[in-house]
């Protein structure tokens, strides 16, 4: 099934703020099968899961409101809610997830109620742990009638290595009741590539109307061209195939970048071990710093993140990400000696 004329010409034009109708229209069934309540929400295409994050900040936020994030936590999201003057509270993961115990005190201690809290569930960035089912149920038991809006950032589901942890996927808005408000966003970053600058925002009408204002003078809608590419890829079921391959490709390399580590880095340090998504959590002892253990590497060829920047206080640096997705399968064994080399000199020098 070939676009028609109209719809070519379409994709050249203006579009609807919140997104080309076509587009919602096959998201929309996309989204019900991972059991998502649709019809009880309303759904904008944006500009990238950041320009969704972004969105949600901008109406959201009061300079010294408080925002609770995992710790670590993605940059881009640290860097949107820094813009617009909030406080960033981060609570520790574990490889179920944010700690509830953790949570739990800081939530109820005097004047530390949240605006919001931000959450990636599912193949974390940085870390790639997933949340449990049991620690999902426990979060949303908490967050029960408290009023607190729940930014759940949703890029990497679809990035499973193996078909047994497709369960593990589901997301919060699809298991929690409708008294907590939880804004679901997702991404075709990760599937189609970066380069389509295509996300979406699924969440209570009168959360996403305020959106779709502010997006409104921010770029009047995102761009048609690819949202009419992406329709084309949906409607013609070319999706489920093309995740196949992605998931065994993803799973291989993975599996490369975890072998190389077990037979490299030193006794001393930890990493993660995700069952899907894109990345690697590296954690030192606590007297390495990841920027030594950088600059020794670049030089050699091999780059990564570094630990504070995904510190919502921009402070703990003793750890990094590795990322597997992007870097051929024979150079990955490469760049993961060299990093385990670069590691050794700063624990042998400390």
């Amino acid at each position: 099934e070939s676009l028609s004329l109209t719809q070519k010409q379409a994709a050249f034009q203006y579009g609807p703020t919140a997104g080309y109708p076509p587009l919602l229209e096959v998201l929309k069934i996309y989204l019900k099968t991972k059991g998502l309540p649709v019809k009880k929400n309303d759904l904008i295409i944006t500009t990238g899961a950041q320009q969704a994050i972004n969105l949600v900040s901008k109406v959201l936020i009061n300079p010294g409101d408080k925002i609770f994030t995992e710790y670590p936590s993605f940059i881009g999201a640290l860097a949107a809610f820094k813009s617009y003057g909030a406080n960033l509270v981060g609570i520790d993961i574990d490889s179920e997830g944010m700690k509830i115990g953790k949570l739990n005190k800081v939530i109820n201690e005097k004047n530390m109620a949240p605006k919001m809290i931000y959450l990636i569930p599912n193949f974390q960035n940085p870390s790639g742990i997933i949340y449990s089912e049991r620690r999902k149920t426990a979060l949303l038991n908490l967050l029960s009638g408290r009023n607190i809006c729940v930014l759940e950032d949703d890029p990497y589901c679809e990035i499973y290595f193996d078909e047994t942890d497709k369960e593990l996927t589901a997301p919060m808005k699809a298991i929690g009741d409708e008294s907590i408000p939880i804004c679901y966003i997702g991404s075709f970053s990760k599937i189609f590539g970066p380069g389509m600058r295509l996300g979406w925002l699924l969440g209570p009408p009168k959360i996403v109307e305020k959106r779709g204002l502010a997006k409104q003078s921010m770029d009047a809608c995102s761009s048609t061209f690819t949202q009419v590419f992406a329709y084309a890829f949906l409607a013609q079921n070319k999706l489920l195939p093309y995740l196949h391959i992605l998931r065994k490709a993803f799973k291989k390399k993975a599996r490369i970048m975890l072998t190389a580590l077990e037979e490299k880095m030193p006794d001393g340090v930890e990493w993660t071990r995700p069952k899907g998504g894109f990345y690697v959590w590296v954690t030192l002892p606590g007297w390495v710093n990841s920027s030594d253990v950088f600059h020794l590497s670049i030089v050699k060829g091999a780059a990564f993140v570094i630990g504070n920047a995904f510190d919502p206080l921009g402070e703990r640096n003793n750890c990094f990400r590795l990322a597997f997705s992007h870097t051929p399968e024979d150079r990955i064994a490469e760049g993961v000696d060299i990093v385990c080399q670069a590691v050794k000199s700063q624990m042998t020098k400390s």
